[in-house]
């Protein structure tokens, strides 16, 4: 099993072709040009349009700010911190509108393979089901394997990515500050051709 600790305050920003925010890509599998899967922490700082990405399912969840509010197609949707992630695809015209200020996101994209985002519970097994899988940590902690132990636990400072190619039998978060409501988040991906 190959593991891999991307923090986002070590990959520089890449400035978005509209000028309305930042991106830190954090993960591109298999390579940066022909990804399958890919991992990014956004900042939004102005309103605009979400790039297209044709044949991409779309995960995005609110990290830190006040949210946004998106216009996807003919629907809307507002989401702030706390909100379940929300899955779209990357083909459908989408707007932003952020609610008040800056905000930061997590994406997860996904192109011809599956997989979604889910948010993390202190200390509770999470078993991925997928090729490979990830955790995004809004806190620091510790990610251990509860089934067999082959893993020693992994500390995680916030905001950072911890992937696992392939995935283990299960995962377990624990929070290194009490009270957190919201600790971080786990992600699963299975592109096509991967076992599950």
């Amino acid at each position: 099993m190959t593991t891999r600790l991307v923090r986002s305050i070590d990959v520089p920003p890449q400035r978005w072709r509209n000028g309305g925010g930042t991106t830190r890509e954090l993960l591109a599998w298999p390579d940066a040009l022909a990804w399958q899967v890919r991992v990014s922490v956004a900042d939004i700082e102005a309103d605009g349009p979400f790039s297209s990405y044709p044949g991409v399912q779309r995960w995005f969840t609110v990290l830190q700010g006040a949210g946004v509010e998106l216009t996807i197609g003919d629907a809307l949707h507002r989401l702030a911190r706390g909100d379940a992630p929300l899955c779209f695809a990357g083909e459908l015209p989408t707007a932003c509108r952020l609610l008040d200020g800056p905000t930061r996101c997590l994406n997860l994209m996904l192109r011809r393979a599956s997989g979604g985002i889910v948010a993390a519970t202190d200390g509770q097994d999470w078993s991925p089901r997928s090729a490979q899988c990830g955790l995004f940590s809004a806190v620091s902690g510790r990610c251990e394997t509860p089934v067999d132990g082959r893993m020693p636990a992994i500390e995680l400072p916030p905001y950072t990515l911890l992937w696992f190619d392939p995935a283990p039998p299960a995962l377990r978060f624990v929070a290194g500050q009490r009270p957190a409501a919201l600790i971080g988040w786990w992600l699963s991906a299975s592109p096509d051709g991967t076992a599950s």
